[in-house]
């Protein structure tokens, strides 16, 4: 056995096709087929179950992959310390992402940070639920997480960034936004509701908040990006509530600030003993501003 057969199941599982596997890795699918077989005959257990239409993981193919997967990551961080302590940064940095955060901060401190080390490459897992993240810090995947809360379990130092306001989302020319005053949950009592998809961080968070104002609106509508619900606020199907930031460019005047106001910390977790990776996108998240959005805050001046 050998690490890279651990990717090509990893890989395989991630598909869910040993056709689209093979052009993800570079390699053909006879040959994969091959590096596979040959890994369950070594364990003596079979990975995959082959169906019509693609391949399923089975029990003991769970049981392998989540050890795999912490095998793996710990060849790549082995392999990335080596080349930073030669001064390049290099490998990959794992970071996982509560919804909404950093929608306007990342891709600056991503696009500053390929700028500086074009060798090092940065996977984000987006909006996972509570119970994936839990998984992925469980498991050893994460070398970094950026979020409102620290999950249970996760032993990351935490670097608190700032904080991120929430606004109510209206439609254009809704009566409530047209003198610009803060608006109190109260006022879209009445208001069908655009929501998040169940068991979500945001979800849940107005969950709570409606809860605790004693309201309980009509929801519309569910989505699952941030971005869609404001669209449908847009046209009118409702109104909602989301981490100000997130809101996308063009609709900022559809944004209406809160009373009282409404923000939750925005925490960056780091693995202990981080390598220059996590340092460098440590560095570049503290330079962005946190205190909310350009809704709400003038940004930092040079």
């Amino acid at each position: 056995m050998n690490l890279r057969q651990y990717e090509y199941a990893l890989a395989v599982a991630e598909e869910g096709s040993m056709t689209a596997a093979a052009e993800r890795l570079g390699v053909t699918q006879p040959s994969l087929s091959q590096q596979i077989g040959t890994l369950e005959k070594h364990l003596g257990v079979q990975l995959f179950t082959r169906t019509p239409s693609g391949v399923t993981v089975t029990v003991a193919g769970r049981a392998f992959l989540a050890e795999a997967e912490i095998a793996t990551t710990a060849s790549r961080r082995a392999i990335t310390a080596a080349r930073a302590a030669d001064g390049e940064l290099a490998g990959e940095l794992i970071m996982a992402v509560h919804m909404g955060l950093g929608a306007r901060q990342l891709p600056q401190v991503l696009g500053q940070l390929r700028n500086h080390h074009p060798k090092l490459q940065v996977t984000l897992y987006e909006e996972p639920d509570p119970t994936d993240m839990e998984r992925l810090v469980r498991q050893g995947t994460l070398d970094m997480i950026l979020v409102h809360r620290i999950p249970a379990g996760c032993a990351f130092d935490t670097h608190p960034l700032g904080e991120e306001a929430y606004v109510a989302v209206l439609p254009k020319g809704h009566p409530l936004l047209s003198d610009g005053a803060a608006l109190r949950l109260e006022d879209l009592a009445s208001e069908g509701w655009i929501r998040f998809r169940r068991a979500s961080l945001l979800d849940d968070y107005l969950a709570r908040l409606l809860a605790n104002a004693g309201l309980s609106p009509h929801t519309v509508a569910r989505a699952s990006q941030i971005s869609t619900a404001v669209r449908l606020v847009a046209q009118g199907l409702g109104v909602t509530v989301v981490p100000a930031s997130a809101i996308p460019e063009g609709f900022e005047e559809l944004a209406c600030p809160l009373l009282p106001s409404l923000t939750e910390p925005v925490l960056v977790g780091v693995r202990r003993n981080p390598g220059s990776a996590e340092t460098a996108m440590l560095d570049h998240l503290n330079q962005q501003n946190w205190c909310g959005t350009s809704l709400l805050c003038q940004p930092p001046t040079a």
